[in-house]
């Protein structure tokens, strides 16, 4: 039976912190060496591992990553989704969401995904193109904002279970429902942001920080 883990405080947050910050901090510039020395292939990795996680694990995630890294630029609907099974719990969903954003991202911008995202002046304008693309498929506010983290660009919140837990057990949101809004998603980053500053911890480090606390690693 697996252990429930203890409800989170400002003393076990500076805890974590003061424990793993040194981690923490590397893997986020892991995630800053994307942005400065990536590809626009090894973006659209990202971009794809996002896809993976909606709905599911970090885990998960990875190991569909691994089966179709070798697809990614090419791979048909039929290819991708057979190297998904036993991977991913969806693999002919996610097979589609590949194919349909690849040719969007083709037609649209020739996949020079970091041209594209550097277009964008607003951190948030960069975000909502993202989640109102409808060609693009698989990325709320939430997988769009770990996608943008992960490629080292800095200011989004990822308001999965484990944050929305972490700001609820610390009084900061009443319900850690996930915000279904866009007015909603910008509100509670917004506490994560006041709570951040609150106990003087980057708020780039501190979704690292919670996800720790409530899982015991520090992935992607």
């Amino acid at each position: 039976m697996k252990k429930e883990r203890e409800p989170v405080t400002i003393e076990k947050v500076k805890e974590i912190y003061s424990a793993r910050g040194k981690e923490i901090r590397a893997r986020l510039a892991e995630f800053e060496a994307i942005w400065k020395k990536g590809t626009d292939e090894k973006l659209w990795e990202e971009m794809v591992f996002c896809f993976f996680t909606g709905g599911c694990s970090a885990r998960m995630g990875l190991r569909s990553v691994e089966a179709v890294r070798s697809l990614l630029l090419t791979g048909t609907h039929e290819e991708l989704m057979n190297a998904l099974v036993g991977k991913h719990r969806y693999p002919r969903a996610r097979a589609g969401y590949i194919v349909a954003s690849r040719e969007f991202l083709q037609e649209h911008c020739g996949m020079q995904l970091r041209n594209k995202l550097n277009s964008f002046t607003d951190d948030l304008e960069r975000r909502d193109w993202l989640v109102k693309e409808k060609r693009i498929k698989g990325l709320g506010y939430k997988e769009a904002s770990h996608f943008l983290r992960n490629i080292g660009l800095k200011g989004y919140a990822i308001l999965d279970k484990h944050i929305l837990r972490s700001l609820a057990e610390l009084n900061f949101i009443e319900d850690p429902t996930p915000p279904n809004t866009r007015s909603k998603y910008l509100t509670i980053e917004n506490k994560l942001k006041e709570f951040a500053k609150q106990v003087e911890i980057d708020f780039d480090e501190m979704d690292l920080v919670l996800w720790s606390l409530k899982t015991g690693e520090i992935l992607k």
